[in-house]
């Protein structure tokens, strides 16, 4: 008597994640909430590892607790998340002395903790990374926010009051990494081309827990 064999399908084979290029931390500086935002390049993937605030508002009026805070909580995700590079956005000379020098500091001293392990950083002006993300040097934050959500899969945050600071250092992350010739074309979607496409949209915000970095 024949007996017959069934042929098993042959699995298929995994996907693999090319990997990763480049890990880039972007902050926009602050002295009452600095953004911060983690980015991962894998060839043309562009992966968010967290976005989010550093909030100083409960450490009264002492600058220099608010600076160490900075610092520590700086150190902090660059252990965690070890970036190559850091891309932060420069203060804009639109405000009074006393807040300038205050948010030079706050900018200074995440600058010193990426130099203190060893990371190299890149300032852009704030025009610079409107342009980068939008096509336009004079977009606001909630626009900037928008291009974001249409052009990356966001993580969501806990709290939705933090979304345009955090949007904003994610902003500076992905300038930088469009400043390095990875992306086709940096604003290649522009601010009016997306109202046209996308008529009615609000400001996207979300209250759900941030993800963590993939392991």
């Amino acid at each position: 008597m024949a007996v017959s064999h069934t042929l098993l399908p042959t699995p298929a084979p995994l996907q693999r994640l090319p990997p990763a290029e480049k890990v880039i931390m972007g902050v926009d500086p602050g002295t009452q909430i600095m953004g911060y935002a983690v980015i991962e390049v894998r060839g043309q993937r562009i992966d968010v590892l967290c976005y989010d605030v550093i909030n100083m508002k409960a450490l009264g009026s002492n600058h220099a607790v608010k600076l160490k805070r900075i610092f520590t909580r700086m150190l902090e995700l660059i252990d965690e998340y070890l970036p190559d590079e850091l891309a932060i956005e420069a203060p804009f000379y639109g405000v009074n002395v006393q807040s300038m020098l205050k948010l030079g500091r706050a900018q200074g001293v995440a600058i010193a903790a990426c130099l203190s392990r060893d990371i190299p950083f890149v300032e852009y002006a704030p025009t610079k990374v409107k342009q980068a993300v939008t096509g336009s040097g004079s977009a606001d934050k909630e626009q900037v926010a928008r291009m974001l959500r249409q052009t990356l899969t966001l993580p969501p945050l806990e709290e939705a009051p933090k979304f345009l600071d955090a949007t904003d250092a994610l902003a500076v992350a992905l300038c930088h990494h469009y400043q390095q010739g990875n992306n086709v074309k940096a604003g290649s979607k522009s601010w009016g081309k997306f109202l046209e496409d996308n008529p009615g949209r609000t400001v996207a915000t979300t209250t759900t827990k941030k993800s963590a970095r993939p392991k």
